[in-house]
């Protein structure tokens, strides 16, 4: 008899033990490390100061998966102060970690904050971008990404990592924005924007430029594609093909086709392109909307034979 019952207690201890084992277990955590900076660049032919993180513009993309734990060491190297937020991110019972003034104290220059958060059951397309006064017109804005993991079933054929794609898009002024900031101050427009960047690209950049993506004949490639601007709503298409619209913002859809799309500020969007043209450059275009005078960027995505 004393010998079941220490059987029995073994196995209950054993019983507890998986099961504090199980508690202790943390989902996976990614870390970065961003370097914050201003460089000049001529986006729109014109020499301009822009942030940049580790020396890019648009920033690094974040991919993640559902309850992964984000680990952002950001250093200020800018003369002002700096904070990020994580724009469509819920940020529940975490809300300090949102990089909003009010929420959060900012960075102040050469000095670095951490932040730790979790998409937790979030997915679908998303961006960052600073967002004390106009910073966000002076650039340091990149994608995040979340999928799903890998046991919660997806309502389509999800294509690999190598055909996701981020497309930031939005428009671009070309004064600094101290002073777009300044003209807000004083109860005044900021005005029209000077043009449209596609990934940080606009212009003769871009017609100059080799093709932004390129697709092999009978893939299906998943393009996230967000408005990262501050005033104007943008037309998205893509030359000669359909786009399969599977989510916006964090939710997936009823998967209609669509030949263009408009994407509003701050807006993301997923849909699905199929390369089922001849080989040849397309163009992939972003025009403004409701804006008179409007503007537009255009990349070239190249589809190639297998």
């Amino acid at each position: 008899m004393a010998t079941s019952t220490m059987r029995v207690a073994a196995g209950v201890l054993l019983v507890v033990s998986a099961l504090a084992t199980l508690a202790r277990a943390e989902d996976p955590y990614l870390f970065f490390e961003w370097k914050v900076t201003y460089g000049t660049r001529s986006l729109l032919g014109v020499p301009q100061k822009v942030i940049l993180i580790n020396g890019e513009f648009p920033g690094p993309r974040i991919n993640c998966s559902s309850n992964n734990n984000i680990v952002v060491n950001v250093f200020n190297q800018l003369d002002h102060p700096l904070l990020f937020t994580w724009n469509g991110m819920q940020h529940r019972k975490n809300s300090w970690m949102d990089g909003m003034p009010g929420t959060q104290c900012p960075i102040a220059p050469n000095t670095n904050f951490t932040y730790k958060w979790q998409p937790k059951d979030q997915i679908g397309s998303f961006f960052y971008f600073p967002s004390i006064g106009m910073q966000r017109a002076a650039g340091g804005y990149g994608a995040i990404s979340v999928v799903s993991r890998l046991l919660i079933p997806v309502p389509f054929d999800q294509p690999p990592p190598e055909s996701d794609h981020a497309v930031l898009i939005g428009d671009w002024y070309t004064k600094d924005h101290e002073v777009l900031a300044r003209q807000l101050d004083a109860g005044k427009s900021v005005g029209r924007p000077a043009g449209v960047l596609i990934n940080g690209k606009g212009g003769k950049d871009l017609e100059a430029a080799a093709p932004m993506l390129t697709f092999e004949a009978g893939k299906t490639y998943r393009l996230r594609v967000c408005n990262t601007g501050i005033k104007a709503s943008l037309n998205f298409r893509i030359q000669g093909h359909d786009m399969k619209l599977v989510e916006l913002e964090g939710s997936h859809t009823l998967q209609d086709v669509y030949d263009s799309l408009d994407v509003h500020v701050g807006h993301c969007l997923s849909v699905l392109v199929d390369a089922d043209q001849a080989p040849g450059d397309y163009y992939m275009v972003a025009s403004t909307r409701f804006i008179h005078d409007a503007k537009s960027a255009s990349a070239a995505p190249r589809r190639r034979p297998t």
